[in-house]
């Protein structure tokens, strides 16, 4: 049994979760989100916690046990919560700027290059550093994030790039003289 899998799914005050053929709506107080759920899976409202079971111990049937498990879970925190993903732009006149919802990046290349967030999503500029990447829906956040990453990828000589907040860059070392 999968340990994930069996831990029920508290729902908060707040947030209202309805199932309609294997489409679960999660509403909450920042917002709605909806997802289609694997047909065999099953998702039961007990009191004020989600349950989600599996029909049989097949491998398909355990592998999807946690995964909706966890989706479920992620979609009640983001609608109580929200998600945020934070990116550090490291480098020598490597700088982020704000103008109304869009953010400009400068990162060495001949031209700044524009980010503008997908619906749903909200950016943020606290330091011309630092980008704050705000949402509901946690794969959105997270895709979102590795798009502006994927911009400019930290290069192990230097470690200049975009980076995660945590993200440890494993440094190489350079050419050497010659003797």
């Amino acid at each position: 049994m999968s340990r994930i899998g069996r831990k029920p799914i508290t729902i908060p005050s707040g947030v209202d979760v309805s199932l309609v053929d294997n489409v679960i709506t999660v509403k909450g107080p920042k917002g709605a989100l909806t997802r289609e759920l694997h047909r065999d899976m099953i998702v039961r409202t007990e009191g004020t916690e989600l349950v989600v079971e599996r029909p049989s111990d097949s491998k398909l049937h355990r592998s999807l046990h946690g995964t909706t498990r966890s989706v479920v879970a992620n979609m009640v925190e983001g609608v109580t919560n929200g998600f945020q993903k934070v990116l550090d732009l490291v480098g020598v006149g490597y700088r982020a700027t704000k103008a109304g919802s869009n953010v400009t990046l400068a990162l060495g290349f001949s031209h700044p290059v524009e980010i503008v967030p997908d619906a749903g999503l909200e950016l943020d500029v606290p330091i011309n550093t630092r980008i704050i990447i705000k949402g509901i829906d946690k794969e959105q956040v997270g895709t979102f994030a590795a798009k502006i990453r994927d911009v400019r990828k930290p290069e192990p000589y230097k470690g200049k790039g975009i980076r995660y907040e945590n993200e440890i860059v494993r440094r190489k070392v350079g050419k050497t003289g010659k003797k």
